[in-house]
């Protein structure tokens, strides 16, 4: 097997493993506070987490001040992301809150242009323009303009592509696992202190089963994730990212009965291609670059 088929198929199972996680969330049907689902889902991640790494030997704390402040950043990001997402899941069908974040690679595209002046030319711009359009017809907005729960879903894009820009401008000094367990330690207590606002609720064993699945299905994303980055060509493997869509569908279908209606796919098919497209551009970008530093 060619390291480029590995890393596609540890993409794959990448975002297998975190939409099963949005699965086991979403089954818990809002029997429980949010952050309540958050701190308990949080304590087992994080410990999860933290073995994983100690077992890596990836954790290491002596980062620079610059690379302590943009873990800072994306760890806020983590939680805000947390919140607006698991708020909109548990309000809009799996698949159409999983097509929404699917606009994440034109946003960071825009967001490295805007902020760090990264060349973006009128094609992968263009493909922007038309991306966003797509997600417009995801999210639909009414007469009195978008509801509230489209509103949650493009807020935790938005965190999201906070969160992606900072972990761009770090250091290569900065292990991946290490700023992982930041930012879900961040989560935690975050979820922890906000959880005393409101009542706690017993759990069950479905609901005890469903957040232990959903802890270990976290896990299995980010090991999934941290493998991909060590087999294969990046610009290759990027792409099968949109194969978590594809599996939003399907559970969605399967556990929940809900199907997106023609004006959403076809929105999500215009999302994933203009993303597709962007990130062959960037690949096509990057090897010119490559050629001109060759050519000197």
């Amino acid at each position: 097997m060619s390291p480029n088929t590995r890393g596609a198929l540890l993409m794959m199972g990448s975002m297998a493993a975190f939409t099963l996680n949005d699965t086991c969330v979403k089954a818990t049907d809002g029997a429980l506070p949010l952050f309540q689902l958050l701190t308990i889902r949080g304590l087992i991640s994080t410990a999860l987490i933290y073995l994983l790494a100690r077992w890596l030997g990836a954790l290491r704390f002596d980062l620079s001040p610059r690379d302590w402040m943009l873990v800072a950043l994306r760890s806020v990001s983590e939680i805000g992301a947390a919140y607006f997402f698991l708020t909109a899941l548990f309000n809009m069908p799996l698949a159409n809150v999983t097509a929404i974040l699917q606009v994440l690679p034109l946003t960071v595209t825009l967001g490295a242009a805007l902020f760090f002046r990264d060349p973006v030319g009128w094609k992968r711009m263009l493909a922007i323009i038309v991306g966003f359009c797509g997600m417009l017809l995801i999210v639909r907005p009414g007469p009195d303009g978008f509801s509230i729960d489209a509103i949650y879903a493009l807020a935790a894009v938005c965190c999201v592509t906070v969160r992606d820009l900072a972990t761009r401008r770090m250091s290569a000094a900065a292990p991946s696992m290490t700023v992982t367990l930041s930012a879900s330690v961040s989560v935690l207590i975050f979820s922890a202190i906000a959880s005393t606002g409101s009542e706690w609720q017993p759990l069950d064993l479905r609901l005890s089963l469903l957040l232990i699945g959903s802890s270990v299905f976290i896990l299995g994303g980010y090991l999934f994730s941290v493998m991909v980055m060590r087999v294969g060509d990046v610009s290759f493997v990027a792409p099968f990212r949109y194969t978590g869509l594809l599996w939003a569908l399907a559970l969605g279908w399967l556990v929940f009965g809900d199907w997106p209606d023609a004006l959403t796919l076809i929105g999500a098919a215009i999302v994933v291609a203009t993303g597709v497209f962007t990130l062959y551009r960037e690949r096509r970008v990057a090897q010119k670059a490559r050629a001109a530093l060759q050519g000197r």
